[in-house]
């Protein structure tokens, strides 16, 4: 039992905090299992090969950005080391579920969780190549001891110009990954939606049309069970207040009054108090989000239900000094490889799921 103290203490202090109604000091205590779910846009994470098919050549030795195996390998190291921290001060642990995006291929994600910071999880991987202009794609690693993925598909996202209704714009495909979650049935969907490239406003349609693909997918689930626990997390390149979540996807900055299958965004609420995942011309965006169905957002404490989110924003995630102090610390910039990490910060929620009693003999230690 010694053994199982750390997690069951954890547990308690967070329960404690945030569900303080409960009255857990008796001698027969409820315990709780807790795990993190987390998203990071890795900035760029290329190998070194130069691919025939896609715009990758800057990221090659011999392309602008001198893209050799040192920086490779040593952002490898760094994208590890973070995703192995989030939640940790908490669960104990690195995430039970990790999605991503701007990153090249399979291989890049098989390096990755490969590396002897991630390696004692045992990492499974989800991808599909996307048809992005430059090769980046979106994916999910996964503890393989506590998710069993049962279907997972590759959601193609038709998108063309304005101007030019007969050209079409290439960008990442929406990941949808269905499974069980210690035994729960749970849908994630991992996006990155098409940039800002031309202006919010003009480009705004783009991200419009990736939000309604993302209702229509979410919709499917709800259809075959309209009680599905679905979680959609990824790098929106919109904030949480934009037409895309509020007019399309219909987000509720709140949990309290949800109605049947509304959608809860808890990052919403994180912008309005002035948080954000990424910087420009000093100015905060929360475009890195996660958001769930009412089903996750509830308080049916015998399954898995969220109870917080963040923003993973480690001192050592910060850019130091100079121009863009305060600023996610980057890997590349203007001047060239910096040694950062990404222009992003990562995002998390955790969930919670009420276990069978823990007995303490002199209750709480």
């Amino acid at each position: 039992m010694n053994s199982l103290k750390p997690l069951y203490l954890r547990a308690l202090v967070v329960w404690l905090i945030f569900f303080p109604s409960r009255n857990l000091m008796c001698q027969e205590q409820n315990s709780f299992n807790i795990l993190s779910v987390a998203f990071y846009n890795v900035e760029n994470l290329f190998d070194t090969e130069d691919d025939p098919f896609t715009f990758d050549d800057d990221r090659t030795p011999t392309g602008k950005d001198v893209w050799t195996e040192e920086k490779y390998s040593d952002k490898i190291a760094k994208i590890s080391k973070v995703l192995s921290e989030i939640g940790s001060d908490v669960t104990g642990s690195a995430p039970a579920i990790i999605g991503l995006c701007e990153f090249e291929n399979r291989e890049v994600l098989e390096t990755l969780i490969a590396h002897p910071n991630l390696s004692a999880y045992n990492y499974g991987i989800i991808h599909f190549d996307s048809p992005d202009r430059r090769g980046i794609d979106v994916g999910l690693i996964y503890k393989k001891d506590i998710f069993a993925p049962v279907n997972s598909e590759s959601r193609r996202l038709m998108i063309y110009e304005a101007e030019d209704p007969s050209k079409r714009v290439y960008t990442r495909d929406q990941l949808v990954a269905s499974g069980m979650l210690e035994g729960e049935e749970i849908h994630f969907i991992v996006n990155h939606w098409p940039s800002r490239s031309g202006g919010e406003a003009k480009s705004s349609y783009r991200r419009e049309k990736a939000a309604a693909l993302n209702k229509k997918i979410i919709d499917s689930l709800y259809e075959i069970n309209p009680y599905s626990k679905v979680v959609s997390m990824g790098d929106f390149n919109d904030d949480p207040a934009n037409k895309s979540f509020k007019k399309i996807l219909k987000t509720k900055a709140s949990k309290e009054n949800l109605k049947f299958q509304e959608l809860y965004n808890p990052m919403e609420k994180m912008l309005k108090e002035g948080h954000g995942t990424l910087a420009y011309r000093d100015s905060w965006n929360l475009f890195d989000q996660i958001f769930m169905s009412r089903s996750l957002a509830g308080s049916d404490y015998s399954s898995y239900q969220f109870y917080r989110a963040g923003i993973f924003n480690k001192d050592f995630l910060v850019t130091p000094g100079g121009q863009y102090k305060g600023y996610p610390f980057r890997s590349y910039g203007y001047g060239g490889y910096t040694g950062g990490y990404s222009d992003h910060f990562p995002v998390y929620i955790y969930l919670i799921k009420e276990t069978a009693p823990y007995n303490s003999p002199g209750g709480v230690e």
